[in-house]
């Protein structure tokens, strides 16, 4: 679809950086001082702070002192395989003597701390269950293990609901009562929060001194991970933990499944950015999760050798191929899907609704970002999750809370959805099969009552243009260096007219594109490259000038450093 290509404001206010161009793109992302863009450790909030900590604190020394069995309860997403893996570690580094993890299956048992999941966590021995980047909303699996005497720490940074479930202590920086500063943490920053409180009170207790506790330091490698991958926006705190992760993954002191999947990649270590952990290893550890079981990333991550951390990769590597065949398949679907819509109306409706009986539920959230990227509306997609009922995941556009509109849908029509949660920009939920046209009927209706054409229209914020002599691998480091970039700290973006000089379809499947382009305005010869392009619309030869919205970027090949734009948008120019 058309997109409308908008420049940001930048703030008029002193100097926050010393480079330029620098200056001009963190005052546009709206950082007052230079002292919000310090990204040592001595920066980092205290995990003091977090609401609930201290009664956590006290439920750990207890179980280290009588060392019982703790159970990890994870998500079977990359935050939560980070979140599982980095408590696994520090307990263990700590003392623990008797740690083991869970973690469901989306297709088996479901999202979260459920009652399957804590009967196979009882047929354990558990006497302590620690949830990490889950539990807020698991009323059931927490009420029953506490009828049966175990005691439940919760983790989470999800949103709660109303009434909180009966844990012994919840730490979530989105509590009501939680005063700490940054509501952003990923699962797996609250997970390393608390470790780092846990051995805080062991070290005045004297069971380490400052010598001899553990250097939790060396764990900040997956809490980059996990963060980055679950899309929490990058405030101070998150740039701290992520910057800090990705100096570890670079001088090659991390985990050898980050690296094993670095290789898999074809990334090197020594360069890494916030998009190589989110584009490259992310998801092929989340390829675990929705494919198969989590569990295996889990062991990448705790692999203590390249043997068997290189074993685990290529065995993740081919279950990300597979997703992205699935993923393919399922997208031409939706798509034909949609153009059906408009051949019957003229148009799509506000609110997209899909399903086909043989979809994969694990790829259901990838879809539905894919084609809400394509036509800039909210869209479900669902599939069978067995007898009469259809799963689906929801992903939305600015302007509309996805939760808010299931809520809504709920409450006029509660018979038709079984259960829902999320957040403003994307949701899970159950609906009866039966239900589907009269759902996908509502969802329309719904959104249409609360978004208006204006939202409808897909639009790049861009950072302006470049010099001509801005084109270069220094211009392009400094900007790499400038970050790390992300949510709500994004990835500085361009807009310029170009002459197209070359263009090629490249790519296994012929779905991206490669350009020779100039700017029009003067400068070098630049190579470009467009991902995931529409091929009944790409290589268009007869587009001989357009302005693109873009990265900078750094191409290594053979040894050889060369810069390329990542064009995140073509408009063409007519004559």
């Amino acid at each position: 679809m058309n997109k409308l290509i908008k420049r940001r404001e930048i703030p008029v206010g002193e100097a926050v950086s010393e480079a330029p161009l620098l200056d001009r793109l963190y005052r546009a992302r709206h950082i007052k001082n230079s002292q919000e863009l310090d990204r040592t450790l001595k920066c980092m909030l205290n995990p003091n702070k977090l609401h609930g900590i201290e009664r956590a604190v006290e439920l750990l020394l207890e179980a280290y002192r009588q060392q019982q069995k703790i159970i990890i309860v994870g998500d079977f997403d990359a935050d939560g395989a980070t979140s599982t893996a980095l408590t696994v570690l520090a307990l263990r580094q700590l003392g623990f003597n008797n740690v083991d993890y869970l973690l469901p299956n989306r297709f088996e048992q479901g999202y979260g701390l459920s009652i399957p999941v804590a009967e196979m966590a009882l047929e354990k021995g558990v006497q302590l269950l620690m949830t990490v980047d889950n539990g807020v909303s698991s009323f059931d699996g927490i009420a029953f293990l506490k009828e049966k005497g175990v005691r439940v720490l919760v983790t989470d940074h999800h949103l709660p609901p109303d009434t909180l479930p009966p844990a012994d202590a919840i730490v979530n920086p989105n509590l009501n009562d939680c005063a700490f500063p940054s509501k952003s943490l990923a699962g797996v920053g609250v997970a390393f929060y608390l470790i780092l409180a846990v051995r805080a009170e062991f070290r005045n207790l004297g069971i380490f001194s400052a010598e001899t506790q553990p250097n939790f330091t060396e764990l900040l490698d997956l809490v980059a991970l996990g963060t980055v991958a679950d899309v929490v926006p990058l405030d101070q705190n998150n740039r701290i933990l992520i910057h800090q992760g990705l100096l570890r993954i670079r001088a090659k002191r991390c985990r050898p499944g980050i690296i094993a999947l670095a290789e898999v990649a074809n990334r090197n270590p020594e360069q890494f950015s916030t998009a190589d952990l989110g584009f490259s290893i992310a998801p092929r550890l989340n390829a675990a999760g929705r494919l198969d079981n989590m569990s295996l990333g889990v062991e990448l991550l705790l692999a203590k050798d390249m043997q068997s951390a290189r074993e685990l990769a290529l065995d993740l590597d081919q279950l990300n191929q597979t997703r992205k065949e699935i993923e393919a398949g399922m997208k031409l679907e939706a798509l034909k899907i949609c153009r059906n819509f408009t051949g019957f109306s003229n148009e799509l409706p506000m609110g997209i609704a899909l399903y086909q009986p043989d979809w994969h539920q694990g790829v259901l959230g990838i879809v539905s970002s894919r084609i809400k990227d394509q036509y800039h509306r909210p869209v479900i997609a669902f599939a069978q999750d067995g007898k009469g009922v259809l799963k689906g995941s929801a992903r939305s556009i600015e302007g509309l809370h996805m939760r808010d509109v299931l809520e809504r849908i709920y409450s006029q029509q509660p018979n038709m959805i079984l259960k829902f949660g999320g957040h403003a920009m994307a949701a899970g939920l159950t609906i009866r099969e039966e239900c589907f046209d009269d759902f996908r009927r509502a969802f329309n209706q719904a959104v249409t009552d609360w978004l208006d054409e204006e939202h409808l229209q897909g639009v790049i914020w861009s950072d302006g243009e470049l010099r001509e002599d801005e084109f270069t691998l220094a211009t392009a480091e400094l900007l790499k260096a400038g970050g790390p970039w992300g949510q709500a700290f994004p990835e500085p973006c361009f807009d310029g007219e170009f002459n197209i000089l070359e263009q090629r379809a490249i790519g296994q499947n012929q779905n991206h594109l490669k350009m020779l382009v100039e700017p029009k305005r003067g400068g070098p010869l630049l190579d470009a490259v467009v991902f995931n392009i529409d091929p009944r619309l790409y290589p268009d030869l007869s587009i001989k000038q357009a302005r693109l919205a873009y990265k900078l970027d750094i191409n290594e090949f053979r040894g050889n450093r060369s810069v390329q734009l990542l064009v995140d948008y073509i408009e063409p120019i007519d004559g």
